[in-house]
């Protein structure tokens, strides 16, 4: 299978996964003709410039890691030369371009993913089908947080972006275990225009949660998260450490009133496991889990935080 991997910043992410596997071939689409060959040949790819090129045909899939404002429209530009097209999150930084986005695969014979990688982490997983299954009564309470240091060197994590590049994925965990909330309210603080701090509180019809993001960690620090859901039988605790490839490890932890268990955990990482759905969707084996229409709640809540953040100035 021919991938045609955009961008060449967070496309190292996607770009580690490519490398270790024997059944594609990529070729990485950058700007800058020298930073380009110098990450793609970093992962024995080849390397490109001309982003035309990455729509004549001759690949099966358009992997898209370009900036947030380009992410709708190289979509739908994927899906007019016929081809499958995976985009990072956010879809897009509106809705009516998301829902244009959705309409389009919709219609289409081909497929759109939405690198909801959050989905494919072993703990969420567990959170989903015990809210699911009412493996702990009715989920009360959930907690999530995400600290991390400035792993990425030029990359801002300032209150501008946070809430859409940092955010999106608890408020698809949200959205996945208690719905759309009836109450919004964000607290935030800024260091300077690249580190801050959010916390947003939503309330729901007998529920609540609360979502806390930070970038004001030192680099020893690396990048921490997890979250505390209670449930009315029980709770669930899941506490991890992330890298910039990905790659998390951490525990699960049941506290029930028959006492406390640690859950075992598939040993996977959220992004090999996503572009492992990607690929066996494309052959065929797998229903598409991470469909733009699947996204739109929880774009619409990401965006909804975001206003209430940044306003409505455009990034």
């Amino acid at each position: 299978m021919r991938i045609a991997l955009l961008g060449t910043n967070f496309g190292q992410a996607h770009a580690a996964v490519y490398a270790a596997r024997g059944d594609v071939e990529v070729v990485m689409f950058g700007r800058d003709p020298e930073k380009t060959a110098t990450v793609a040949g970093r992962f024995g790819f080849a390397a490109a410039t001309d982003l035309d090129q990455a729509f004549d045909g001759d690949f099966d899939l358009v992997d898209i890691c370009l900036p947030v404002p380009l992410h709708a429209s190289y979509v739908l530009r994927a899906l007019e030369a016929g081809q499958h097209a995976l985009v990072e999150l956010p879809l897009a930084d509106n809705l009516e371009d998301a829902r244009r986005v959705a309409e389009a695969a919709e219609r289409s014979d081909r497929q759109v993913f939405v690198d909801m990688y959050e989905r494919f982490i072993p703990a969420n997983r567990v959170l989903f089908d015990a809210v699911r299954d009412g493996t702990y009564g009715r989920l009360e309470h959930l907690e999530l947080w995400n600290r991390t240091a400035h792993l990425w060197p030029g990359f801002s994590l300032g209150l501008k972006v946070l809430p859409q590049e940092a955010m999106h994925g608890d408020m698809d965990i949200v959205t996945r275990t208690l719905g759309t909330p009836r109450q919004l309210a964000v607290t935030t603080v800024a260091r300077d225009d690249d580190s801050a701090a959010i916390e947003a509180v939503l309330r729901f019809d007998g529920a609540m949660a609360r979502d806390s993001v930070s970038s004001l960690m030192p680099m020893p620090w690396g990048a921490r998260g997890g979250y505390t859901a209670t449930f009315t039988q029980g709770v669930l605790e899941s506490l991890s450490t992330t890298g910039f490839d990905g790659k998390p490890a951490g525990t699960l932890t049941a506290y029930t009133p028959e006492g406390v268990r640690v859950v075992e955990l598939e040993p996977a990482d959220q992004y090999t496991a996503m572009i492992d759905h990607v690929l066996a969707c494309l052959r065929g084996e797998a229903d598409n889990e991470i469909g733009p229409a699947t996204v739109l709640d929880a774009l619409e809540l990401t965006l909804d935080v975001d206003r209430l953040v940044n306003g409505d100035v455009g990034r």
